[in-house]
């Protein structure tokens, strides 16, 4: 049996693969030259005291001990099986598909946007600021807004699933193996369009079908069934839906709601990207003046009470870069992602707060379940007039949001259509600058220099979640008024972030078979 053992060691120690496992052999009483392979199977920074640590816990294995064979991935030919509609080609429904089709079932997976190719050279013209294609952006696409995102592969939640089954099935799909030992593992926005379009191969050369550019309009409902999806004029039956359609396709809530299908408000959280110089922030966690060759570029995470209301990070993107995330023209919202090298002069994160029902309870009356996205769009568009041209975003230095005096300049940013002066607590919500602001002053007591005139904030983050749930029941997974409908992911308010979107994409395809089977 191979034996496990942890090590504490400097950065460049931890880069040297020779030296790492000739200490390890010594630890564990084997000779160097008795080791047939070293494999890691973990590994972090302790960054909370000077000199940084790297934990390295590995698995020794030596000569004629039997080596761990390599996970495979066999996918039968589910071409003429039974049939399920999937609508949305994100986490959720691209791993809702894969297990469907381990289940012996076969998906028809209908995505709204474009291949990763095309959707690119729509994306690029965003970043130009050029039109936008409502359906082809940084959120609709192959992928969903998964594909052009940090790609972090964290989930809080133990329950969710088989995190180390997904972690593999991107490994097959070709993430770097790394991914599996990190203890924050990442992928990178440059790597994720090839790890998608392999997927979609799978897909599809095990008999399943997947159609770009079909946008679902409407739902084949029939007595107390959902037996359909209307894609224009064409009906796509099948044994049940799996609804995947990522938190941004409002359209689907509004017509689920004029078709008389139950929905529910839910809390969100909305803020700001807030952007610093990354050799800044890595003085900060590393607490030195440089980081040197052999650490990553550092990250952090922050969350504080402010008046009874949660403040904190979201998706901090080290070495990145902040993207117009916007799927209408209308609105200014802005996402965070990082690539694989995470090598860019500056670190973003998502700084969000809570919105609760009640915050927009005056908009309740008129749109009911549906009053959280009105609240969001109305923020969305009052970033939109507060901003610049096309895709311009309001912005404000991080010292003169938190002293709440308008910035007459900005410093250099890595969002490429730019930024113009703003003050942000003149168009937000009182109860969204107050929160924010004092999160932040608190957040320089945590990590000094946070505050800061180098940094800025950026609006608005809003996409963090959805401000509706599709409800299902708590076994079936299934919508409880109506039979076939299997709501996941983060647009059905049961995901937050790429692993916990594709884990709930899984339970939910096991949950179809059970349906369709019993």
């Amino acid at each position: 049996m191979p034996v496990t053992t942890t090590l504490q060691l400097s950065p460049k120690q931890s880069a040297d693969a020779e030296f790492y496992t000739a200490l390890a052999a010594r630890q564990v009483g084997v000779r160097r030259d008795d080791v047939a392979m070293v494999r890691v199977i973990k590994r972090s920074i302790d960054a909370r005291r000077s000199p940084v640590k790297v934990n390295l816990t590995l698995e020794i294995f030596v000569d004629r001990e039997p080596q761990p064979e390599p996970v495979h991935f066999d996918y039968p030919d589910v071409s003429h099986s039974t049939e399920v509609v999937v609508v949305g080609s994100g986490p959720a429904g691209l791993f809702a598909s894969l297990r469907l089709i381990e289940l012996g079932l076969k998906p028809i997976l209908l995505e709204r946007g474009k291949q990763v190719l095309p959707r690119k050279q729509d994306i690029a013209l965003i970043n130009r600021n050029l039109d936008i294609n409502p359906d082809s952006n940084y959120a609709f696409g192959a992928g969903g807004a998964g594909t052009f995102s940090d790609g972090k592969l964290f989930t809080r939640s133990k329950k969710r699933g088989d995190y180390n089954k997904a972690l593999q099935t991107l490994v097959f799909h070709g993430a770097t193996p790394d991914i599996l030992y990190e203890a924050h593992p990442h992928i990178g926005t440059d790597k994720l369009p090839r790890i998608v379009s392999n997927i979609c191969d799978t897909i599809t050369r095990c008999g399943g079908e997947i159609h770009f550019c079909s946008k679902v309009t409407g739902f084949e409902i029939r007595g107390e069934r959902l037996c359909g999806v209307w894609v224009g004029d064409n009906l796509i039956e099948g044994a049940a839906v799996i609804l995947a359609t990522g938190h941004s396709a409002k359209d689907i809530y509004y017509t689920l709601h004029r078709d008389g299908v139950r929905l529910e408000a839910k809390a969100l959280a909305m803020g700001v990207r807030i952007e610093h110089p990354q050799r800044l922030i890595d003085s900060i966690q590393y607490h030195m003046p440089e980081r040197g060759e052999y650490l990553p570029a550092a990250s952090y995470s922050l969350v504080n009470q402010v008046d009874g209301r949660g403040v904190y990070s979201f998706c901090m993107c080290p070495g990145g870069f902040i993207v117009p995330a916007m799927t209408d023209s209308a609105q200014s919202v802005v996402n965070g992602m990082s690539p694989s090298s995470r090598n860019s002069r500056w670190a973003n994160s998502g700084l969000v707060t809570e919105v609760r029902p009640e915050d927009y309870a005056y908009l309740q009356a008129e749109h009911g379940p549906l009053a959280g996205l009105v609240f969001q769009q109305q923020v969305e568009e009052a970033a939109r007039k507060n901003g610049g041209d096309k895709q311009i975003a309001p912005a404000q230095r991080v010292s003169d949001f938190v002293a709440g005096r308008a910035s007459s300049s900005l410093p250099s940013t890595s969002y490429i259509p730019g930024l113009c002066c703003s003050r942000l607590d003149k168009w937000m919500p009182d109860f969204m600058a107050s929160a924010l602001r004092k999160g932040i002053a608190s957040f320089d007591r945590k990590m000094r220099g946070y505050v800061t005139s180098e940094a800025i904030v950026v609006g608005v983050e809003s996409r963090t979640s959805t401000p509706v749930r599709i409800p299902r029941d708590s076994e079936s997974l299934m919508h409880p008024e109506l039979g076939g409908l299997f709501p996941a992911g983060e647009g059905a308010g049961y995901a937050g972030g790429i692993v916990s979107a594709a884990l709930d994409g899984e339970r939910v395809a096991d949950a179809v078979a059970r349906y369709v089977m019993q």
